[in-house]
């Protein structure tokens, strides 16, 4: 498994994601997932970026031979994160602020900015998150259009959302539209609500 489409196709199983998942949190098509996993097309290096952060391994261990080092404990240099509360993906509620639970990041990650913690809650970002998910989100008060992110609408109310960006202002996406139908937000709108992101969800982790 010393190809780069093997191990990438391993990390991929081994968080549960299907190929248009992956594809999603990285910003490229379903097919380009599946071009990579065949060896077919190398990802430039921004994507591969992505990729690192995403399965929290090395680059040396997707472009080389390295072997794949576990998920740093609390027992080593690992920097935990609080879980800071539930945020529903669906209608929002108001931001819980108690710890739920901590997770742990590697130092490399938390070298590059503020991270936290939330426990999605409800069904409208299936299938790439599902209720009792975590998302690791860096603290930051701008995304790109396709970013999920966690966004405060009223002032105080926490969801998590696909972002689509338009020069009339920004619309929330779920993912299940049966659940969650498309919200447009103008820019008066953002302005007067207020609507404002508070950090890029760059990692899911899944309990079983």
């Amino acid at each position: 498994m010393n190809s780069f489409g093997a191990k990438l196709k391993s990390c991929r199983k081994d968080m549960s994601l299907s190929q248009r998942e992956l594809g999603q949190k990285i910003g490229v098509a379903e097919s380009t997932i599946s071009l990579y996993e065949s060896n077919k097309r190398f990802p430039d290096a921004e994507t591969l970026q992505k990729i690192s952060s995403l399965f929290n391994v090395s680059l040396d261990y997707l472009l080389g031979n390295v072997p794949r080092k576990k998920p740093v404990t609390s027992a080593g240099r690992g920097v935990r994160i609080p879980v800071l509360g539930r945020v529903v993906a669906g209608v929002p509620i108001e931001a819980v602020e108690e710890i739920l639970d901590y997770e742990e990041i590697t130092p490399e990650m938390a070298a590059t900015g503020d991270y936290f913690a939330l426990q999605v809650k409800g069904a409208s970002m299936e299938p790439t998150l599902r209720d009792g998910d975590v998302v690791i989100v860096k603290k930051q008060s701008t995304v790109d259009s396709g970013d999920i992110a966690i966004v405060l609408v009223n002032g105080n109310d926490a969801t998590v959302k696909e972002i689509k960006e338009s020069p009339a202002g920004i619309t929330l996406i779920g993912h299940n539209a049966a659940i969650y139908t498309p919200q447009f937000y103008s820019n008066k709108d953002i302005q007067n609500l207020p609507i404002q992101i508070i950090g890029k969800v760059v990692e899911m982790r899944r309990k079983f």
